[in-house]
């Protein structure tokens, strides 16, 4: 990461009017690498999702338990992203960020933004019309739905389905060992990526958006290290430290990536076997989080909401805020975890209270930086949240949460050792 920074910096400084560097490094080489990193990790998310679902599902091997470990992790997801949203407006109002930006040196231009769908349609297109269609295109939603059914029928035939688990137990040892493969190129898709981002778009890009830019990090990092961790010493009854040094590398592949999709088999990997987290619970909350878990997105939206009213010298009032903390909620739950996702539920935000939407366009400069800063956020959450189920549910292994010794082992691309 600090590799591909520095030399990304140095071309952005130094050669972005060099022909060759730009068409053969930046936009061939770094481009290419950092591509084909995200298009494995990619790759791994469908296969590992459905196999370490079904197989979680049936581990549990009670309906009752699934309810219920469905009910909490949909609740705190909710809570988080609640209490992320009402965070960020509240620090936004108090540093006013964007109140003094000159918006005629800062031109916006034309950006195209697709309104995703309403709560309504969401809810009626979480179940799939056709299995097949939804694992060919990723739909997430779809796929848990699928997948956690077709496991409840597994469970419900007992003995007759016993072959058929032990199948999907088998395919999800598999696809472990391939993630394992594929994070032996991490060092150099991260390097590529980075070098990539700060090559196009350079080191003082943010100088301009100091403001907005240093107010999202501010609420990120009061949210993940604060918010976060005081529901996790109070609900999960774990040391919260200890938490944040064993999280790490997932944290690291999310800044990377800027997706929380593609971040799924390295969060299951880190959870699982570094916090002690039950497969059974952690292989059904890391994807669902996955999917509906937006802290900082929501975080984001409710900075950048008062910026852009701010640069247009645009009053809001008190219900405003609370439509803005409403919708982020629900747009949370059907927007999938990729990266440049949050300009997409920004615009909503924005044509619900009336703020014009080329504005976005101020803030499309710096949203690559803090995209990765806020699905490292995401990530964070949707550990928190798995580790506060499992220790509610007897799920948590706390010689293996404690254990110093998986703090600092490579899980992700060491041998399987049962």
């Amino acid at each position: 990461m600090f590799a591909g920074f520095v030399l990304g910096s140095v071309i952005n400084l130094f050669l972005s009017e060099v022909a060759v560097v730009q068409e053969y490094f930046v936009n061939g080489l770094f481009h290419a690498i950092g591509a084909l990193f995200i298009n494995l990790l990619k790759m791994l998310v469908v296969p590992l999702v459905t196999f370490s679902l079904i197989s979680g599902v049936c581990a549990i091997g009670d309906i009752h338990k699934l309810g219920r470990i469905g009910f909490k992790a949909f609740l705190l997801f909710i809570l988080t992203t609640a209490l992320a949203i009402t965070l960020a407006i509240g620090v936004a109002l108090v540093f006013e960020p964007g109140k003094d930006f000159n918006l005629e040196t800062q031109p916006p231009a034309e950006v195209e933004i697709v309104v995703p769908h309403s709560l309504l349609e969401t809810l009626i297109d979480i179940v799939p019309h056709n299995p097949v269609e939804a694992f060919a295109t990723g739909n997430m939603l779809q796929i848990i739905f699928f997948s956690v059914l077709f496991a409840t029928g597994l469970v419900m035939l007992g003995e007759r389905g016993r072959l058929m688990v032990e199948i999907f137990d088998k395919l999800n040892e598999v696809m472990m060992q391939v993630v394992r493969l594929v994070m032996q190129t991490a060092p150099y898709g991260i390097f590529a990526l980075m070098a990539k981002t700060f090559a196009s778009h350079g080191p003082g890009l943010i100088l301009p958006m100091f403001s907005y830019f240093g107010v999202v990090i501010m609420v990120l990092m009061i949210h993940a290290l604060g918010m976060l961790m005081l529901l996790l010493k109070l609900l999960g009854r774990v040391n919260p430290w200890v938490f944040l040094r064993k999280i790490r590398a997932a944290q690291i592949f999310a800044f990377g990536t800027a997706s929380s999709n593609a971040t799924i088999p390295v969060t299951l990997d880190v959870v699982e076997r570094r916090i002690g987290v039950e497969n059974s619970i952690a292989s059904f909350v890391i994807p669902f989080g996955a999917t509906i878990n937006m802290d900082g997105t929501a975080i984001m939206q409710g900075v950048a909401t008062i910026f852009i009213a701010n640069v247009y010298g645009i009053e809001m009032s008190m219900a405003i805020y609370l439509t803005i903390v409403l919708m982020t909620v629900v747009a949370s739950i059907g927007t999938a975890g990729v990266p440049g996702v949050g300009l997409i539920m920004l615009a909503m935000v924005f044509n619900q209270v009336g703020l014009p939407i080329e504005g976005i366009a101020l803030i499309m400069g710096v949203d690559r930086l803090l995209d990765m800063l806020r699905t490292s956020v995401n990530v964070t959450g949707d550990a928190v949240v798995a580790t506060i189920i499992a220790r509610s549910e007897n799920g948590l292994s706390l010689p293996t949460f404690y254990d110093s010794n998986s703090e600092t082992a490579d899980t992700l691309v060491s041998s399987h050792k049962p």
